[in-house]
């Protein structure tokens, strides 16, 4: 790994500037100083070497700040840096007021001029130093730990959309298998990176890297040691419907010329400053083509997916007394549990204590409930408009996947047990109807399968 720091200041020193000093919460005149070398640097005095030096020097110094450093640095280049309201006005006004092709297009120009804004020249810049790219995910990183309360950051955050959306478009990224061969350095990545189910051991994630599974990751040719996305695959008979089955050490290993299903059951983002830039929805899609090529047995696609947000949905609604949450029949089983505690407090009770994973009759009993309750929570609950509550569900039906089968106690990890009390879902990626559910998703309808909409049933 790059000392950048060391490396930036080398760069600096090359192109003969100065070394600036500014204190690390950039308090006193640490903020003046960084001020007068951001102009620098996008001035073009001195030619492209000495403005790739002075971004050196200011990423030299951003990387020596505190968090409160960081955060008045990133304020005023958002504020201090952005449009010059009175150039804009004047630009537009020319543009309203060109009389014939040839000024229409000059004065789009101009426009344009004036929205390439000094803090994107800046960041622009900052591509060109080794490690750049590396260095400006990090930065947006740390703009979206500050975004929710330091609202000046908008303008930045949106410079930062628009030029990484650009910068990593699909074009650019090389997919690559990873395999009990690849380098050290990208197998400890995926290790530490893994965010759906934890890699505990080495012997673990050999067993994820067998014959009968597949890895694959995207990589941005300016970031080649640095995954973006690692999506993990098994090759199967029919849908999986439990992970601890599916990731079992001790297990046969497969044999992946007489599998039918590929069964996507990790898919985790590395990088928390490319949030919001949609990777993961092509990785899945050129996964599946290459599979297709490498066995033509594989003919079903599916996800094994946690539901994150289906347990604090659940003790929420529980909490404002929803008169729906079990049906009369259900209620009738529930309160025979608990006598004296009626059916709510005995639906809440049982599920707070967890004791019914001990008893056979309190599971039998709450299984059908929880059950439908999750598809009613994938399927009816919304965030702002027609958009699914859960993130995993907007992910995969976002794709065109369809929400085929919801799994009882298919996770039975402390995780998959506060997350969703132990229920896992398949998403289905049928082919021929990818096109068609995606329209409906966008349409606001949520593509189930027959069994999903009967547990809806009441």
């Amino acid at each position: 790994m790059l000392d950048l720091g060391a490396v930036w200041r080398d760069i600096a020193k090359k192109a003969r500037l100065g070394r600036s000093v500014v204190e690390r919460d950039l308090e006193k005149g640490g903020a003046e100083v960084l001020r007068q070398r951001v102009e620098e640097c996008v001035s073009g005095i001195g030619g492209a070497v000495t403005a790739r030096a002075r971004a050196a020097e200011i990423g030299r110094l951003y990387l020596q700040l505190s968090p409160e450093g960081r955060r008045r640095f990133l304020v005023m280049l958002s504020c201090d840096f952005g449009i010059d309201r009175d150039a804009f006005r004047k630009a537009v006004e020319a543009w309203e007021g060109a009389s014939d092709f040839k000024a229409s297009a000059e004065a789009e120009k101009g426009v344009k001029q004036v929205l390439d804004t000094k803090r994107v020249k800046l960041l622009r810049q900052m591509t060109s130093l080794p490690d750049g790219f590396k260095f400006l995910v990090d930065l947006r990183a740390d703009l979206l730990t500050m975004l929710d309360k330091e609202p000046a950051l908008l303008p930045l955050e949106q410079d930062f959309q628009g030029l990484l959306t650009s910068w990593f478009d699909i074009g650019f990224m090389s997919m690559e298998q990873i395999t009990w061969r690849s380098p050290a350095h990208i197998l400890e990545k995926l290790m530490g990176y893994e965010a759906v189910h934890e890699i505990r051991s080495w012997t673990d994630l050999k067993n994820r890297l067998e014959s009968d599974r597949r890895c694959f990751a995207f990589f941005h040719p300016r970031m080649p040691d640095e995954p973006l996305i690692f999506v993990q695959v098994a090759l199967v008979k029919g849908l999986a419907g439990n992970v601890q089955a599916l990731l079992d050490e001790k297990a046969p290993e497969g044999d992946p010329e007489k599998a039918d299903t590929a069964i996507f059951y990790s898919i985790s983002s590395t990088q928390p400053g490319l949030r919001g830039i949609s990777l993961g929805d092509f990785l899945i899609k050129r996964v599946v083509d290459h599979l297709r090529r490498e066995l033509p047995n594989i003919t079903t696609f599916s996800t094994l997916s946690p539901v994150p947000g289906f347990r604090r949905w659940l003790e929420k609604t529980m909490a404002a007394g929803d008169p729906d949450l079990l049906t009369d029949d259900e209620h009738g089983k529930v309160r025979g549990l608990r006598p004296k505690e009626g059916a709510k407090g005995s639906f809440k009770g049982i599920l707070e204590t967890g004791s019914w994973r001990e008893n056979p009759d309190q599971e039998a009993v709450i299984k059908k409930p929880l059950s439908r309750l999750c598809a009613r929570y994938l399927v009816e609950e919304k965030r702002k408009g027609d958009r699914p509550l859960d993130p995993v569900a907007r992910f995969h039906l976002n794709n065109g996947a369809r929400l085929e089968r919801i799994n009882w106690l298919a996770d039975t990890s402390d995780r998959g047990m506060t997350q969703s009390y132990g229920i896992m879902v398949n998403y289905l990626y049928n082919l021929p109807d990818i096109e068609k559910n995606h329209e409906a998703y966008n349409g606001g309808q949520v593509v189930t399968s027959s069994a999903v909409r009967g547990l809806l049933k009441r």
